[in-house]
């Protein structure tokens, strides 16, 4: 029989409190009336509720469903989930994963960054809640309430880091937790977003579904970063033959077989030379495999424009 009370955290003050990983296992949580706490779900949950909470650190391991912070303030959060939503909040700085665009309502002074953080139970965590780490709209916020001449959001400083905002836990009991924020172990990767392109040459790189496909695609984000290029986003998204049509066009017949294996990955890297680097990296690197990557600088832009047009539909139905 569950009790509530193992999921809620209510009415704390100056406290530092938290679930460890296998503690919540799916269940929906609520935290509630919370000021001056640092609260660590770290664990995977149906659906977290955060009401009428103030001057919080709050980090929220993978969420099945929605996440949803109403009437809070001052507050700042780590937040992996399928749905975003905030109303009524006020200064809220969070670094997001979010397989969705992230609604706000009624909130000003929201700050937004890219998801970063590692454990070792995490990438489970992130299957047992249905998640891909490729999938990550932070930065597309929509919100439901514009004031004409206000913006109510923007994005957090490119060089923030994690722990000046919600900082390691410092009790005992959640000390257990082997945490890194080192931002080159993060889980999810770390993309640009709709922060500003540093180059007008972008190169898609799409990976198909197989053994190796999350280990192929970490490599060349690796490799590709050391050279100085930029991730801007990540995607990972099934197609089908009409599809492959419409974003590979005359190399589709090579990659529609390998569709049936299962969702793609694809990358897009952003930087001058990035096409070639792409190619290059990809050649030395991964010559066993099946990858698609831009033919060139001329033919990158239309790639990444066909594949995310298509992801976004995919996505929005």
């Amino acid at each position: 029989q569950v009790d509530p009370k193992d999921y809620t955290f209510s009415g704390l003050k100056d406290e530092t409190v938290g679930r460890l990983p296998g503690k919540v296992a799916g269940q929906q949580f609520v935290i509630q009336d919370c000021e001056n706490c640092s609260i660590y779900i770290f664990d995977h949950s149906a659906t977290i509720t955060i009401d009428d909470c103030v001057n919080c650190r709050i980090f929220l391991g993978p969420i099945k469903g929605s996440v949803f912070f109403r009437d809070c303030k001052d507050c700042k959060c780590i937040v992996a989930c399928q749905q975003f939503r905030s109303r009524d909040c006020k200064k809220l700085e969070v670094f997001l994963c979010c397989a969705t665009q992230p609604i706000i309502e009624s909130s000003t002074g929201m700050k937004f960054g890219c998801f970063q953080y590692y454990y070792p139970e995490l990438a489970l965590q992130f299957k047992d809640a249905g998640l891909s780490i490729f999938n990550n709209t932070w930065s597309n916020i929509h919100d439901f309430t514009p004031v004409s001449g206000e913006n109510n959001w923007g994005l957090l400083p490119e060089d923030a880091v994690v722990q000046d905002y919600v900082p390691l836990p410092s009790s005992e009991e959640l000390k257990a937790v082997r945490i890194s924020t080192d931002a080159t172990r993060s889980i999810i990767p770390i993309t640009r977003g709709r922060r500003h392109k540093s180059s007008d040459e972008s190169c898609l790189a799409v990976f198909f579904a197989g053994d190796y496909t999350t280990a192929n695609a970490r490599k060349l984000i690796d490799e590709m970063t050391v050279k100085g290029f930029q991730l801007v986003q990540t995607k990972e998204v099934s197609m089908k033959a009409e599809d492959a049509h419409r974003v590979f066009q005359q190399c589709a017949s090579e990659f529609i077989p390998l569709l049936e294996k299962g969702p793609v990955v694809a990358l897009e890297f952003n930087g001058d030379g990035a096409v070639e680097g792409c190619r290059s990296t990809i050649n030395d690197v991964f010559s066993g495999t099946k990858v698609f990557v831009s033919e060139s600088k001329a033919s990158a832009s239309q790639d990444v424009d066909n594949f995310y047009n298509f992801a976004d539909m995919q996505m929005g139905m």
